[in-house]
């Protein structure tokens, strides 16, 4: 296998989680419906809140790493939802899935060996793909943490209907 491939797998493997950090899928698996809009003690925001910030920061860089005509969005405020905005099971159902297809879509991004992942973003001399790439990695494995010990800390890793 070549070094590129083999790179290409390391990154997809980071990005899909499970081995150093858990998985988006493991942990938002069987989430408790009675706890999506619960704040868990001493955290200033919900459950779904969490969710939704991992949601729109990921799909700003995949944005960011695919858009020639992409614009800078303002943070906290673009990044997070309101304070007081609850979700429905709906909302934490689409919220899930938007996050999961644009990790998809930033996996087959790096899995395409047409991509340069040396080369800049298109709305930046100064970004790579491979540094984006590795920015979602990051953000993701940090929060997807935080996420498992939250549920933890709330006692939420009961039954979906827990």
């Amino acid at each position: 296998m070549d070094h590129d491939r083999r790179m290409r797998d390391q990154l997809v493997a980071l990005l899909r989680g499970g081995g150093a950090h858990m998985g988006f899928t493991e942990a938002v698996a069987d989430f408790p419906e009675a706890m999506i809009n619960a704040r868990p003690p001493n955290v200033a925001y919900t459950f779904w809140h969490l969710i939704e910030h991992l949601r729109l920061t990921q799909a700003d860089i995949l944005e960011y790493v695919t858009s020639p005509a992409y614009r800078e969005r303002a943070w906290p405020r673009d990044y997070w939802p309101a304070a007081d905005a609850r979700a429905t099971v709906r909302e934490w159902d689409e919220s899930v899935a938007a996050f999961q297809r644009d990790l998809d879509a930033i996996v087959a991004i790096v899995s395409d060996p047409r991509t340069d992942l040396f080369g800049t973003v298109p709305s930046s001399r100064e970004h790579t793909v491979l540094r984006e790439a590795l920015l979602v990695a990051d953000h993701n494995a940090y929060h997807i943490g935080e996420l498992g010990v939250l549920r933890q800390v709330a006692d939420a890793w009961g039954g979906r209907d827990g």
